[in-house]
């Protein structure tokens, strides 16, 4: 990662720190890819899952979709990736807030061919679900042909934070309730599919589960 655009909004928030923003995208689990559609002209926001390897992001699906006939183009985008941590209640609704952590990626992504495809598909495959490459029934060469991956450089990035509660120390003698209702994201028991009963419920989605706060 070498270079961080500058954030000309409350800088103070911004984070420079590459492996804070690693971070960030390793426990984020969704990314909107922004871009303007070459076909229909309009400007497009999809959300999608995605994956981090070293310093860059893969995001993969069907090489029939409109965002990936599209990105194979080479067109420009922004992905933004966001964790929300908590709503910051103040004691007017101007001066409330959320708790978030934040990264914009901008750049141009690639398209992977060959095992480099084949090792990001690993890679967005053990970001989800860890596990489930190697236990998981082998893709076909038909599967893999319908699938496209794409890379994104993290080299043109910026992040930012905010922790804290409310801001407002100019009514802080109102009998109004003001602080931080926290956010986070849990991963419940694992449900079993009705056709596969049969089959007990493997170490690896046992250890995901594990996730579950008490």
């Amino acid at each position: 990662m070498s270079a961080k655009r500058e954030i000309k909004r409350k800088p103070q928030r911004g984070v420079a720190d590459t492996e804070e923003i690693y971070a960030i995208l390793d426990e984020a689990l969704v990314a909107h890819v922004g871009f303007n559609d070459p076909d229909s002209k309009e400007p497009v926001v999809i959300p999608i899952a995605y994956g981090r390897d070293g310093n860059r992001i893969l995001i993969h699906g069907s090489t029939g979709s409109r965002m990936f006939m599209a990105l194979k183009k080479e067109i420009p985008v922004c992905v933004t990736v966001t964790i929300l941590d908590g709503l910051v209640s103040a004691r007017s609704p101007f001066n409330s807030s959320m708790n978030y952590r934040s990264v914009m990626i901008f750049g141009t992504p690639k398209e992977l061919t060959g095992e480099e495809k084949e090792r990001g598909l690993y890679a967005v495959t053990e970001r989800l679900i860890p596990g489930l490459w190697d236990a998981g029934r082998e893709q076909t060469a038909k599967e893999f042909a319908q699938t496209m991956i794409l890379e994104l450089s993290l080299d043109d990035v910026t992040a930012k934070k905010r922790i804290g509660g409310a801001l407002d120390p100019e009514d802080a003698n109102l009998p109004i309730w003001a602080g931080v209702i926290p956010i986070s994201t849990q991963y419940g028991t694992p449900i079993t599919n009705e056709d596969a009963k049969h089959v007990p419920i493997p170490d690896y989605i046992k250890e995901i589960a594990k996730r579950v706060k008490p």
